[in-house]
């Protein structure tokens, strides 16, 4: 299998009880209607439930939505399960009401990019087309 071959695999996910996705809709829209893939994995899931399908689905990437104020635990808890199950490699990047103070620590741990309310879609997609599937140290 190459691991460049077809689109770009995206796992659109609503970790915890927050239950507002038009966001996470959104984003999965614009990923789609540039060509990827987009598997979204609709409202309340665990953070289990979303490396399962990640994995699963052959993703290059999950993008977390999360308004909820739980980010540091539910983004640690998704980039924890990932090095468990050996799949580091899947890019982690996400959005919604997340404070300034919280990014950086949260990119220590291992998520790739954080876009606050006011991020565009384009502003996304690009980061999405430049940053998922580079070779290291590209």
């Amino acid at each position: 299998m190459g691991v460049t071959a077809g689109p770009i695999r995206v796992v659109v996910a609503k970790p915890g009880l927050d239950g507002h996705d038009r966001g996470a809709k959104v984003i999965a829209r614009a990923l789609r209607d540039a060509g990827m893939e987009v598997i979204y994995t609709g409202l309340h899931q665990t953070p289990e439930q979303i490396v399962d399908t990640a994995i699963q689905e052959d993703a290059d990437a999950i993008g977390l939505s999360i308004l909820s104020g739980a980010h540091n635990t539910l983004f640690a808890a998704v980039i924890d399960l990932l090095k468990e199950r050996e799949a580091e490699d899947i890019l982690v990047f996400g959005g919604g009401i997340i404070p300034e103070a919280d990014i950086p620590p949260l990119k220590a741990k291992g998520v790739a990019e954080i876009f606050t309310p006011g991020a565009t879609t384009r502003s996304i997609v690009d980061w999405v087309r430049e940053n998922v599937r580079q070779p290291a140290g590209a």
